[in-house]
């Protein structure tokens, strides 16, 4: 055989031996990607938070791409969700009517009252407190005005006390959950119901609530409370009940005297 022979067998020796390798490091590679696959089929089928949170982080990179691409800013499909509202056509006949005559007299809209109204039902039947009854302390303190805050430090719907109540918040991820309607809503009941528990009545407990537990006179707070509750109920009940104009609010808490303070403080944060 001559050296051109030689060379030439050599070379195509060679270009075989790479050929082969080339199709065994592919038809490994392909295998290992089908094996990578199968696991990762495998993981998302019996992890399904694995798989939603992958399905969140691509939708969420995908928007960002749409809005840098498009300079539309992305629609955020869970407003909705976060939504206080209901409709009040989907409400019992009797919470229904209490709904409709709240929006119409404290000028809130039906959806949105049609939720506070629903829950407070919910919450009173657990906290075995009339569902009109909190209603009542709502339109007084706040009228329903979710983001409201009163000199002494009480906010939202049910003008809770939040620096004395912060522990209450906690379930609900911390003292900034007051502004949120069901959040501040809960917590007002559960304090409600405490106040009455430990007065021995509602009118007691109201005067508690609002930190004239240990006055005479608390600035006819529970006796609006108490008139609000009795309409309330009427209109629950099914009685025509006329719409007068509501109560200046959010009400002017009672100022404690001093030597006051630390027992009310005490009491409510117990």
């Amino acid at each position: 055989m001559t050296a051109t022979e030689k060379f030439t067998k050599g070379v195509a020796t060679f270009a075989s031996d790479i050929a082969q390798g080339f199709f065994e490091i592919t038809h490994n590679g392909f295998a290992l990607l089908g094996l990578a696959v199968m696991f990762a089929v495998i993981t998302l089928t019996a992890r399904p938070e694995i798989r939603q949170a992958g399905e969140v982080q691509l939708m969420n990179w995908l928007q960002s791409r749409q809005a840098s691409v498009s300079g539309v800013p992305v629609i955020d499909a869970l407003a909705v969700e976060r939504t206080t509202a209901a409709s009040p056509q989907n409400l019992p006949k009797q919470q229904a009517a209490v709904a409709y005559w709240l929006s119409k007299k404290y000028n809130i809209a039906p959806d949105p009252m049609s939720a506070l109204v629903a829950e407070a039902f919910e919450v009173g039947s657990r906290a075995k407190i009339d569902p009109t009854l909190i209603l009542a302390v709502m339109a007084i303190e706040s009228g329903f005005n979710p983001f409201a805050h009163s000199a002494m430090g009480a906010q939202g719907l049910m003008q809770v006390m939040t620096k004395i109540h912060s522990d209450k918040y906690m379930g609900f991820g911390g003292k900034l959950a007051a502004f949120d309607p069901v959040s501040n809503l809960r917590v007002g009941v559960k304090v409600l119901q405490e106040c009455v528990a430990r007065a021995g009545s509602v009118e007691g407990g109201l005067k508690l609530y609002v930190g004239a537990g240990n006055m005479e006179d608390d600035g006819g707070y529970a006796a609006k409370v108490i008139a609000e509750h009795n309409r309330l109920l009427a209109i629950a009940n099914g009685r025509s009940t006329p719409i007068a104009t509501p109560e200046i609010v959010p009400v002017t808490h009672p100022v404690v005297p001093a030597q006051d303070v630390e027992m009310v403080a005490s009491y409510q944060s117990s």
